[in-house]
């Protein structure tokens, strides 16, 4: 049977996109993203749940995620998770969620982000899309939780 590894993450960034490019001209982009669970604790009270997740882009979509994002902007992330092990400053082993990105949408207001008008300008999807062709727009009825 096959398997496969999918995530799909609504968030906020938590500082600004990092655009950087590979010896063979490659654009890269990484930047965090975070979601908040409102849960109960034992005594009945609202606890904040946090989860940062690394993301990375690649090419066109990380060009467009360093010129659209920025820290605060609530974003649509699809990709692939992993798991990175790693030591800090202390010694301590610490654990890292990374996730490849292969969807990305700018969520919240154009007001809101900044950005132009364009249909296009919205969705960096790995998917080509004409630029008669709006991108699908995400609501809350679309989010799974």
């Amino acid at each position: 049977m096959a398997s496969f590894n999918k995530i799909t993450i609504v968030g906020y960034l938590g500082k600004d996109p990092e655009l950087r490019y590979t010896p063979q001209g490659v654009p890269v982009c990484d930047f965090s993203v975070a979601t908040t669970e409102r849960r109960k604790d034992r005594s009945g009270e609202f606890q904040d749940l946090t989860t940062w997740f690394r993301v990375t882009f690649w090419r066109n979509q990380a060009e467009l995620a360093s010129q659209y994002l920025a820290k605060g902007r609530q974003v649509y992330v699809e990709g692939r998770l992993s798991q990175r092990e790693y030591q800090d400053r202390d010694g301590n082993t610490r654990y890292s969620l990374e996730v490849q990105g292969t969807d990305l949408r700018f969520l919240g207001s154009r007001s809101d982000e900044g950005l132009s008008s364009r249909p296009g300008d919205r969705s960096a999807s790995r998917q080509d899309h004409s630029p008669e062709e709006p991108p699908v727009a995400i609501t809350d009825d679309d989010i799974p939780f």
